[in-house]
């Protein structure tokens, strides 16, 4: 009566507290998901949630199938993934780059959990900040890069992670924080603070400024997310950073943060990896777990099509 699918459902509808995004998150449109729930709910013969609250309220019975999701849904996982270890074997490589530089806040996480998984996968991890690792992926010399910046390379396929939304950081009294929103103009007498990247490689410009033809009066650089925001704070400049990524200063009160045009700007974070290794289990689990891993630990991200 009870099927895995509805498990998942309802976690996600927790997870989320939201219909849409709880849709997004299973791959569903809002009217298959909430049919599938209505169906269940007559199945049972009683509510799983209280409708129009927000967040979320989950009645007892809803409750109690929670509580059994959390229970089943990580042992189907192991099950999974032991009977894909036992079907491949377990040895691997798994070498990765990251041009998203601030994702360590989650990779670490996700790579902690892989190795408890697959001990037998040999890992390496490389930084992005000084060459372009897609084309060193396209020739073998790495596994995986996470990106927000695909390229059509043959041989490279592409699987999303989240969708983020790029915010502006700034400090508490800057004039640009009486405003809603911020338009590419306003940062033309402004100092604008990087990674130390090419800016063909950062939305700031390609999907912001540059459309717009319009200038920073000045980019400074920092490799660190902490030293921008350090830099950002004492008003030395501005920084377009992930959503997710200033959820800590946001909350300290360190910072504040202004959505780039009226309509904000959304990014994809993708997972890139070679045609050829696409089906491998303990790629897809990596994958699996990196998704698992970012929607526990960050905030104001979305599920993204695949």
């Amino acid at each position: 009566m009870i099927e895995l699918r509805h498990l998942k459902t309802l976690a996600a509808l927790r997870d989320t507290g939201s219909l849409v995004e709880a849709a997004e998150r299973v791959y569903l449109t809002q009217s298959a998901l909430s049919h599938q729930i209505k169906d269940l709910e007559e199945r049972l013969n009683c509510s799983l949630f209280i409708r129009k609250t927000k967040p979320i309220c989950f009645t007892s019975a809803g409750q109690r199938l929670l509580t059994l999701a959390d229970e089943v849904l990580p042992m189907m996982r192991n099950a999974e993934r032991d009977v894909a270890r036992l079907a491949d074997g377990e040895a691997g490589r798994l070498n990765m780059s990251i041009e998203c530089h601030s994702c360590f806040q989650w990779l670490m996480p996700t790579i902690d959990h892989f190795r408890e998984n697959w001990p037998e996968v040999e890992m390496d991890l490389a930084g992005g900040f000084n060459f372009s690792p897609l084309p060193v992926l396209a020739r073998g010399e790495l596994d995986l890069v996470i990106t927000s910046d695909p390229q059509p390379i043959n041989g490279i396929c592409y699987e999303p992670l989240f969708a983020y939304e790029m915010l502006l950081a700034m400090a508490k009294n800057h004039p640009l924080a009486r405003k809603n929103h911020i338009e590419p103009h306003d940062l033309e007498d402004q100092t604008l603070i990087c990674y130390p990247v090419d800016r063909n490689r950062l939305d700031v410009f390609t999907k912001f400024l540059d459309p717009a033809d319009t200038e920073p009066a000045e980019v400074r650089t920092a490799e660190l997310t902490v030293m921008m925001l350090q830099l950002v704070a004492s008003g030395r400049g501005l920084s377009a950073l992930p959503n997710w990524a200033l959820t800590e200063y946001l909350e300290r009160d360190y910072v504040v943060a202004r959505p780039l045009g009226s309509k904000g700007l959304w990014s994809t974070l993708y997972a890139a990896l070679r045609e050829d290794q696409r089906d491998a289990e303990f790629m897809r689990d990596f994958i699996a777990t990196a998704r698992e891993t970012c929607f526990q630990s960050l905030s104001g991200i979305r599920a993204s099509a695949r």
